[in-house]
């Protein structure tokens, strides 16, 4: 069996289409976090549009804070918008075998950060005793640079209530992390 030729992709026509909002950024971004080099641009603009395809389901994607934010839009429109966001570097296609995918760009990934940290911390500030392990096992598995960002604001938010959390959380993480989790204790434990 021959090697088969990777997917081919077009991008929309962008004529007559304004530029984005930084809203508007922020929402394709969220959306994007849920697939990055998983699925491609079908998939994102499914999610946009509040699709209740069989695999947005079975992968829980309706539960993403960007899921249907343009549900009044047309399929078209939403796919234009998200190659808007390629095009103008905030996210990138990269292939997977023979499939394009969606990445972040660089550009997108430091404007994606903040804003995943602070709905992290969030999640945090709002979590009920019996979904803490949930949390921390999310958190576990989040990129270090926004584990460091949520860790910052938490020292400077001098919350010393967060500091059960803390420990909990410290127990089950790397060495490099258990130790800014550790020296975030001692900034609250100091106010």
């Amino acid at each position: 069996m021959g090697r088969r030729d990777r997917v081919r992709y077009t991008l929309s026509d962008q004529r007559g289409l304004e530029p984005l909002s930084e809203i508007d950024i922020r929402i394709i971004l969220r959306a994007a976090d849920e697939i990055i080099s998983i699925a491609g641009r079908n998939m994102l603009t499914k999610i946009l549009k509040g699709s209740k395809d069989k695999a947005i389901l079975e992968h829980s994607l309706d539960q993403c804070p960007s899921y249907g934010m343009y549900a009044k839009l047309p399929n078209e429109e939403i796919t234009r918008r998200i190659d808007w966001m390629i095009l103008n570097h905030y996210l990138e296609i990269s292939y997977n075998g023979r499939l394009p995918m969606i990445v972040f760009s660089e550009e997108g990934w430091e404007m994606y950060k903040p804003q995943y940290a602070e709905e992290l911390m969030v999640k945090i500030l709002n979590v009920a005793e019996a979904d803490i392990d949930d949390l921390i096992a999310q958190l576990k598995i989040t990129n270090r640079e926004v584990v460091v960002m949520i860790l910052n604001e938490i020292a400077e938010s001098r919350n010393i209530g967060l500091i059960r959390f803390l420990e909990r959380w410290e127990t089950v993480e790397v060495k490099k992390v258990r130790a800014i989790i550790n020296e975030t204790i001692g900034k609250l434990k100091s106010v």
